[in-house]
């Protein structure tokens, strides 16, 4: 209950934060009952709805991306950004942007990104070995990270003055040019993993005990354990598409929902590091944009998530909470 009045608060807030200081709380009240004028109601519609919207879709799903990565590895420290999920993503979105693909294809090519990621970091860590381990995991991605943040840089040097701006866009995280256009394609994929996700709480509370207990309940592990990463892979895949690569909200939103839950059980955790992922990105990019000049959203999570994390981190291992 107390995270869903935190998310509405959280809404009213962001969309009565903007560049046009006219447009306050009580517009927004009035808006929503239909009785503001012409050109807030264009300003509030066409610019901080898609951008709010935006926000909540983008932080949602890291923050579910990451739980469910937690939950499959049973490692706190596993997320999109250190499998090298999202520079997959922010690899292949940038080399749509460079050739002049159009937005709405980019959701596509930020999940193939991904999903290439994924892929190459589980073959890499197999090879030499029958057993996937999630230290092997870890370190593989953050090399494929490293790796595929060379070449991003490289495809940048050879690409026009215009077309930069936009990619380091991508690659610090913003949410200022995002459109009804950019997210409704992205959108529809995060909502539908959204519920996929849901449909998978059991299964995850399932593998989250020992294998043999799991498989006596009748789990088949490796279906499970795929679909599980594909649908991660997919929202954190999105999420890049809509805001670029955005840290710490994936890390960072698990580690809360434990920390007020008190418990490491997957159905729980998933659900409520969705909602928190969202709140936590509405309100850095909130930040972000009541500077006078606009500030990245990705610099904003990153200064407050990089000490928030260390935070939660000693805190949840007093108590013995992490994974």
């Amino acid at each position: 209950m107390l995270l869903l009045v935190l998310f509405f608060c959280t809404i009213l807030i962001s969309l009565s934060v903007g560049s046009t200081r006219s447009i306050g709380f009580f517009e927004i009240i009035d808006y929503l009952h239909g009785s503001g004028n012409e050109i807030n109601t264009l300003i509030i519609w066409n610019l901080r709805f898609p951008r709010l919207l935006a926000s909540l879709l983008t932080g949602s799903a890291l923050g579910l991306s990451g739980a469910l990565l937690q939950s499959l590895l049973r490692n706190s420290l596993a997320g999109p950004f250190l499998l090298g999920i999202s520079s997959g993503s922010g690899l292949m979105t940038i080399l749509a942007i460079i050739l002049g693909i159009s937005a709405v294809y980019i959701p596509f090519f930020a999940w193939m990104g991904g999903m290439i990621a994924s892929i190459l970091v589980i073959f890499v860590a197999s090879v030499g070995s029958n057993k996937l381990t999630t230290q092997k995991l870890i370190l593989i991605g953050v090399a494929l990270s490293s790796f595929l943040g060379a070449i991003q840089s490289i495809l940048l040097l050879g690409t026009e003055d215009s077309r930069i701006q936009i990619a380091l866009q991508w690659l610090i995280g913003s949410l200022n040019a995002v459109n009804w256009e950019v997210i409704k394609p992205a959108g529809l994929m995060i909502l539908t993993s959204i519920i996929a996700s849901k449909f998978m709480l059991k299964k995850l509370d399932l593998l989250n005990l020992d294998e043999p207990t799991a498989i006596n309940f009748g789990l088949n592990l490796s279906r499970s354990r795929l679909l599980v990463g594909i649908v991660a892979t997919c929202l954190s895949s999105c999420a890049v598409s809509i805001g670029g690569l955005i840290g710490f909200v994936g890390l960072i939103s698990p580690h809360t929902a434990r920390l007020l839950i008190g418990s490491n059980q997957p159905s729980k955790i998933i659900p409520a590091s969705s909602i928190l992922g969202a709140i936590f990105l509405s309100v850095a990019d909130t930040i972000a944009r009541s500077y006078t000049e606009e500030l990245p959203v990705g610099a904003i999570t990153a200064l407050i998530g990089s000490p928030l994390f260390v935070f939660l981190l000693i805190h949840q291992s007093r108590k013995s909470v992490i994974i």
